[in-house]
């Protein structure tokens, strides 16, 4: 098997079911123009949230979650589930390929081509990922996110919070392949809340409200 040429395929499969952009496409539908112009210009729920419409807010969640963690389905039931190591560890190829295609989609929800690859912060993309690739990470870092955003109400902060424990629970809960590649998504992750970071930092970072809007 053609290792490399599969993978490209996967990579370039989960890329572009990743870099849709519900947030964007879902607001203009509903009649609010351009999502970029208004909170933090971001594509993603929590920006969406800030037009007060909570259906929308939750909609474009779900469809998010959808994009990265629906790739890296398709490539574990469809790519072959022969035996595959990987930095010396045994693991199966579509195991390995699922990762993959799913680090590719959040990657395209981060930096979609058609957007001029200004894109989310993959928070949602993220999640759906673990949740379909090893569930149990992905309700330890929902529950981590919820805690935290009930009770600071950032959602920069939740996010980062839940990101930073993910390797931690991987590295003694699953496989070392999932390790690797989960480290990866919290790396992008932390990179695209570089201004949320800041903004925390000096305490002017916006938090969470559920007040619709005028």
């Amino acid at each position: 098997m053609n290792y490399i040429a599969v993978l490209a395929l996967w990579g370039i499969i989960g890329y572009l079911f990743g870099s849709v952009p519900f947030g964007l496409v879902l607001t203009r539908l509903a009649g609010y123009g351009d999502i970029r112009k208004i909170g933090s210009g971001n594509i993603g729920a929590t920006n969406v949230l800030r037009t007060g419409n909570k259906t929308l807010a939750l909609l474009t969640v779900i469809l998010d979650a959808f994009k990265a963690g629906f790739a890296a389905y398709l490539a574990y039931r469809f790519v072959s589930k022969e035996a595959f190591y990987f930095l010396g560890y045994a693991t199966t190829f579509n195991v390995f390929a699922s990762l993959f295609a799913g680090v590719c989609g959040i990657l395209g929800h981060m930096f979609p081509v058609w957007l001029k690859f200004k894109g989310g912060k993959g928070i949602s993309s993220a999640l759906g990922f673990l949740l379909v690739t090893y569930w149990q990470i992905g309700v330890i870092a929902l529950v981590i996110w919820l805690a935290m955003a009930f009770a600071f109400r950032y959602s920069s902060l939740s996010a980062l919070t839940a990101a930073v424990i993910v390797p931690f629970a991987t590295y003694f809960m699953a496989p070392p392949v999932y390790t690797f590649f989960y480290t990866i998504v919290v790396l992008l992750v932390i990179f695209k809340h570089h201004a949320n970071i800041k903004r925390l930092l000096k305490g002017e970072e916006s938090k969470i409200s559920f007040k619709k809007k005028a």
